[in-house]
């Protein structure tokens, strides 16, 4: 890694480690100890997605426009702004004006990271970049939430005020860091039309590919992401009669699996067709699904239930880890020359999408329908397959597997270029 990738890889671990403090203690902070309620905190849960749906179409023009860096500067200040504010708020209005900062200053932050990396990397080194930002992005927030844990007292509304301060701290001191980056100057391909650079929704969606890949992409965040807190939650404790504390441990056994099998399964994914790993991740999650299935249907004791239950979480904990070394590089390869920033966002935005629709339809569902919650989404799951096959028909054969590329081949936009003579 050059100083820039470096100094890259310190802001995704400071940036979570950040919200890893206050992420899991939003919920009790607002409803519990300023005494505002449950609607208010889900208020607030649903102002942070709202944000990110707003402000992300608009960033990736910026970041096409502006560059990477200046955007990520301007979202950690207003991150900043949002989390110190919201330490203090002790009104309804301030708390939802404050978590709307917040939401939008974190929105900003990914694609911009994820466009200083494309600039930072190149074909052979992305893959390798993007997985150690996966790691170090569920290092930082298990590490952060650990520590916030031991911080925070729900009878001391000022213990919550230090940790959103702390979090103030992190993005402000990712600002520093960010402002002693060099930037290498993007590339340019002869030939490439001067309009590309400008860029715009209308030639994004002219990308069969890129479109595939965020349809994809959405069944892939609306199937997993978008049921660890909701859906799956509220079925291991009504179908499966899980506690709580198994359901942390569920989770650290999700994170435990992404920090230990990363590197391990890079190596597997490197020597593969991205098409293909994703599909792979589809049948992992499937058998994921089954196993829940086991834990809350199969009549099982209750260790037996609990143990499959954790499973249940490793296992997307795999696919996870076989997903981040490949979906942000495809992305990257799909998009047309000084076009990263926009095509970010939109896969960001994606993102954002299932994320607020997964939960809206997983969790009553899986409080009250729990075989058909798991057959739905088994069957999600192996729809994952069916669409990653599909996309791999489109890709060209660089953009599905660089490794394999016999010569450099820059491939933008679903067509090939050679390179040009020494």
């Amino acid at each position: 890694m050059g100083a820039a990738m470096r100094r890259i890889h310190v802001g995704n671990a400071l940036s979570a480690f950040g919200l890893g403090f206050t992420v899991p203690y939003l919920y009790v902070y607002v409803a519990q100890v300023r005494g505002l309620g449950p609607m208010t905190a889900g208020m607030v849960l649903a102002v942070f997605a709202v944000a990110a749906l707003i402000v992300l179409p608009l960033a990736g023009r910026a970041i096409v426009r502006r560059g990477a860096l200046p955007v990520l500067l301007a979202a950690l200040l207003t991150a900043a702004i949002g989390s110190l504010s919201l330490g203090l708020s002790a009104s309804a209005a301030t708390v939802l004006l404050s978590a709307a900062a917040l939401g939008a200053g974190q929105a900003v932050m990914q694609p911009a990271l994820a466009t200083m990396i494309v600039d930072c990397s190149g074909p052979e080194t992305r893959s390798r970049a993007f997985a150690l930002q996966f790691f170090l992005q569920n290092l930082g927030l298990g590490v952060g939430g650990l520590i916030g844990g031991h911080l925070v007292d729900p009878t001391r509304a000022g213990s919550f005020t230090l940790l959103f301060a702390i979090e103030a701290v992190m993005f402000l001191l990712l600002v520093v860091v960010m402002f002693t980056v060099r930037m290498p100057r993007s590339p340019r391909i002869d030939g490439t039309p001067a309009q590309s650079v400008k860029g715009s929704w209308k030639q994004l969606l002219g990308n069969r590919a890129m479109v595939q890949l965020c349809v994809l992409g959405f069944v892939l965040f609306f199937a997993c992401y978008g049921q660890f807190e909701s859906g799956l939650s509220a079925y291991g404790v009504e179908a499966a009669g899980i506690s709580t504390s198994t359901l942390g441990t569920a989770l650290a056994a999700n994170t435990l699996v992404i920090v230990v099998a990363q590197f391990a399964v890079l190596r597997f994914v490197e020597r593969r067709k991205r098409s293909r790993v994703i599909a792979s991740v589809g049948l992992i999650w499937a058998v994921a699904w089954a196993v829940a299935g086991y834990a809350g249907l199969g009549g099982a004791s209750q260790e037996m239930a609990t143990a499959a239950f954790v499973s249940t979480y490793a296992l997307f904990g795999l696919g996870e880890a076989m997903l981040s070394p490949t979906l942000a590089p495809l992305v990257a390869d799909l998009a047309p020359t000084g076009m990263a920033g926009q095509y970010n966002s939109a896969f960001a935005l994606v993102k954002q999408l299932a994320l607020a629709v997964g939960p809206a339809v997983g969790g009553p569902m899986a409080a009250s329908l729990h075989a058909p919650y798991i057959v739905v989404f088994l069957l999600f799951s192996l729809g994952i397959t069916v669409l990653a096959l599909r996309l791999g028909r489109r890709l060209t054969a660089v953009q599905d597997q660089p490794s394999a590329a016999g010569s450099r081949v820059v491939a933008q936009g679903g067509t090939e270029q050679a390179p040009a003579p020494a």
